[in-house]
């Protein structure tokens, strides 16, 4: 995590920092707007703009959408001024965080961000996820491509991380863009960078992920989801190891390793025309398949106490223990939403425990509230609406970490929102 602060933050930029970099991030500070719109042009992949609420933020905004850099930014100001929270959203901002500064906050924003824990902690109690280690282990050195497939929430991006860290390239940052989360019209320029001038907006040279990548891995996460015309472009990238910036002719030689995740059937997506079989095949040199969680029981009790753990630090309360009923509860679920599910169920649990010990009635499973109020009349339309609004509602509002606990694409449950009038 790479975290961009323009301004002084109302003199709270060193406490920010700090708690930043206790969070695992790397800090780079610049004053203004200009300074920080040539910062993100650079080849340092910038994942996150803090900005001082003083600062013309609609200016930067736009600065990243005409110049198609895909950056989440985020206000900053003191203490919680409501008139200055509602301007820098409707400026373009994506959150407020107040200041001084809480590391609870920063390390919530952060997560939202990442969408998934990037420490590369891995549990292996199971014979299945062991089985997934010893593959990861043995192929990590090698140059090769690799796929990794598995449904939403079973860790993909974890192992992609662990086998970076065990790679020769360790030592330099792992490159990761989420193919679902940026839209059509700006991932070709995130990947391959752009000349000044290539189109509207295009005020410098912007260095694309590829060539930050360059003598490190990159990670192209959720890639069934790229469009097939970009698609071919890709194919190209990795068949001459070498990438052409938008408005340019000049091809810039590439070395690095490339990782892609999906969540789909890509042999399937591939004979439906969704998914180029030439660069399935490019991809798919080595293959990891990550089971699901219902597959792998073995590892729910050390995952729920890894989370306990987790957001007991976060939140700054006292580490509780799991009670026998709500282990077994947690033993009987299904979890459809896997690993993510069941870390923002022990997260919830863990906050609404009113005691020493999580009890049964503190596990709050997403199928409950549907099951209890079963009724053969409704209709499928129905059903769909309020799984979906629970999922929100259980994802705070986070569209990305709903899309994949329901197996969806971001793009799909935008269209799902604005269909049942969800907001």
């Amino acid at each position: 995590m790479r975290l961009l602060i323009i301004g002084d933050l109302g003199g709270q930029l060193v406490a920010a920092s700090r708690i930043a970099n206790n969070s695992g991030a790397k800090v780079l500070h610049v004053a203004d707007i200009e300074s920080g719109l040539k910062a993100t042009r650079g080849s340092k992949q910038i994942d996150i703009v803090f900005i001082d609420v003083n600062q013309d933020i609609q200016k930067l905004v736009s600065g990243l959408v005409n110049e198609r850099i895909n950056i989440p930014v985020i206000a900053c100001g003191i203490k919680n001024d409501a008139d200055a929270a509602v301007r820098a959203i409707k400026a373009g901002a994506k959150e407020y965080l107040p200041l001084p500064p809480q590391e609870e906050l920063i390390a919530a924003i952060f997560a939202s961000i990442c969408a998934s824990d990037e420490s590369g902690t891995l549990i292996a109690t199971s014979a299945a996820m062991k089985k997934v280690i010893a593959i990861a282990d043995q192929i990590a050195n090698s140059e090769a491509s690799i796929l990794i497939t598995g449904e939403s929430g079973t860790g993909k991006e974890v192992i992609a991380k662990y086998i970076h860290m065990k790679s020769k390239r360790a030592s330099c940052d792992l490159i990761a863009v989420n193919c679902a989360a940026i839209p059509e019209n700006l991932l070709e320029s995130e990947l391959f960078g752009h000349e000044k001038g290539s189109f509207t907006g295009a005020a410098e040279r912007r260095i694309g992920k590829f060539e930050a990548a360059n003598g490190s891995t990159i990670l192209l996460d959720e890639i069934s989801e790229m469009d097939l015309k970009l698609q071919a472009k890709l194919l190209r990238v990795i068949q001459e190891k070498e990438v052409v910036r938008i408005g340019s002719n000049n091809p810039i030689k590439l070395e690095c390793r490339l990782i892609a995740t999906s969540n789909r059937d890509l042999i399937s997506y591939v004979k439906d025309g969704n998914f180029r079989e030439d660069l399935f095949y490019r991809l798919n040199v080595i293959n990891i398949e990550l089971p699901p969680l219902r597959e792998r029981k073995d590892d729910i009790e050390q995952l729920s106490n890894y989370f306990v753990d987790k957001y007991a630090k976060l939140n700054a309360i006292p580490k509780k223990s799991i009670s026998e009923e709500a282990m077994q509860k947690l033993m009987d679920y299904n979890w459809p939403g896997n690993v993510r599910e069941i870390e923002n169920c022990i997260h919830r649990a863990l906050l609404l425990s009113n005691s020493e010990e999580i009890s049964a009635n503190d596990i709050i499973l997403i199928g409950e509230s549907r099951l209890s109020k079963a009724n053969t009349h409704r209709t499928l339309e129905q059903i769909e609406r309020e799984a979906i609004a629970n999922t929100i509602d259980n994802c705070t509002g986070d569209e990305l970490k709903a899309s994949m606990v329901l197996g969806i694409s971001v793009r799909t449950l935008r269209a799902k929102l604005k269909q049942y009038k969800l907001g």
